[in-house]
């Protein structure tokens, strides 16, 4: 696809103009919207609810949305007095630019919290300059699952999405936090937890004109649904899992919402599997790394197959796929199936098929939902409503 620097200079003949997960893009599509252009894209309000984790907070319980305690900081010293002073199990979460450093979220085990004492020391040592300001939120057990829709300038498109993020780096959930390593997903009606969450910012939402995907991540347990944080964007690698789940071309999916007429749309049944093919330095950024193991190695397909295949950091060099960029994001991979085993198993014989010198990936997408889906139904937020 032609790639252009100056895209500003192009918006008078584009029939659609769509922004993705860069930070703070909702001021220039809420000023195109204004100006009469279709848009996918936020508002400054939207971005605020994902960038500012307090305001997302405050927003979700002025709509009646129950939500965990949490405080906010600016200071290592007084969050590390305020765990000293009220000791339980807390999460650590960066607000702003640097909670694009997925690493720096630290999830504490200890009841005591003095885990969570010793990484706030080592974060003031380290990270000072690059957190400004942070949450402690109490930590609550439960299912992690997420619900999310798209919106079309004055309501939910539905079916929505419930998704279950795969964010540690290795196999069952250990090692650094990542923006996610894979997803499994399926369609669905309105559910409890979409109805005692997203549903409730539909005004708000209507107010904004916002076009395009907004997702709320969620603990919840047999006492209640306690949302994490928001999604105001397509998520990667979410909105290439989804595509694979739609029924109809994605360019004519982001029209009919951009312009407002589309509000249902059919999928396919059963359940989408996706996952990221990574290579050295990720999730860390180390250049020098990168340079010495990743920049420009060839991806190679063993038969040319490339049916779920989606890039992220490639280059097409004289016919042959290129690893470029910097991160070490290479693909994602999916696979669609009746069952979630079946997905599972057309995703990873895609991946059998892909040959990347010191590629990485995990083995394990989707494991959780036999699990989770027992808990979940069981405490009845799965029944569409």
């Amino acid at each position: 696809m032609p790639k252009v620097d100056d895209w500003e200079s192009h918006v008078d003949w584009a029939d659609i103009i769509i922004f993705d997960d860069v930070l703070g893009q909702g001021e220039k599509a809420k000023k195109l919207r204004d100006a009469g252009k279709r848009v996918v894209g936020g508002t400054p309000y939207t971005d605020r609810l994902e960038d500012d984790r307090t305001f997302g907070q405050q927003e979700l319980k002025r709509h009646g949305v129950s939500i965990i305690p949490f405080q906010e900081f600016s200071d290592f010293d007084t969050a590390i007095d305020y765990v000293s002073n009220n000791p339980a199990p807390y999460v650590i979460k960066p607000s702003g630019e640097a909670q694009n450093i997925k690493r720096l979220l630290f999830v504490g085990q200890e009841d005591d919290g003095k885990d969570v004492v010793h990484v706030l020391q080592s974060y003031k040592a380290v990270y000072a300059d690059t957190v400004k300001i942070f949450q402690l939120q109490r930590r609550v057990r439960g299912v992690e699952v997420a619900v999310g829709a798209f919106f079309n300038g004055s309501d939910f498109m539905m079916p929505i999405n419930v998704n279950f993020e795969h964010k540690p780096l290795f196999p069952g959930d250990i090692g650094p936090a990542t923006g996610e390593m894979g997803t499994c997903m399926y369609w669905s009606g309105p559910n409890r937890i979409y109805t005692a969450t997203l549903a409730k910012l539909r005004d708000r939402l209507a107010e904004e004109k916002y076009v395009g995907y907004i997702d709320v991540n969620c603990i919840v347990n047999g006492q209640g649904i306690y949302p994490l944080e928001f999604t105001a964007r397509f998520g990667y690698p979410s909105i290439s899992i989804q595509a694979e789940g739609l029924s109809m071309p994605i360019g004519e999916f982001l029209l009919g919402m951009a312009d407002g007429s589309l509000k249902d749309f059919k999928t396919k049944k059963g359940f989408q599997i996706g996952l990221r093919v990574v290579v050295p330095p990720f999730p860390y950024n180390d250049p020098k790394t990168f340079e010495a193991n990743s920049k420009d190695r060839v991806v190679i397909f063993r038969k040319p197959n490339f049916d779920g295949i989606h890039i992220e950091d490639v280059k097409l060099v004289k016919g042959e796929w290129l690893i470029t960029g910097h991160t070490g994001v290479v693909l994602i991979v999916t696979g669609q199936g009746i069952s979630v085993k079946q997905a599972q198993a057309q995703a990873y014989q895609r991946v059998k098929n892909i040959l990347i010198p010191n590629m990485y990936y995990r083995k394990d997408i989707g494991d959780r939902w036999f699990e989770d889906h027992d808990k979940l139904h069981s405490w009845g937020y799965l029944r569409e409503s």
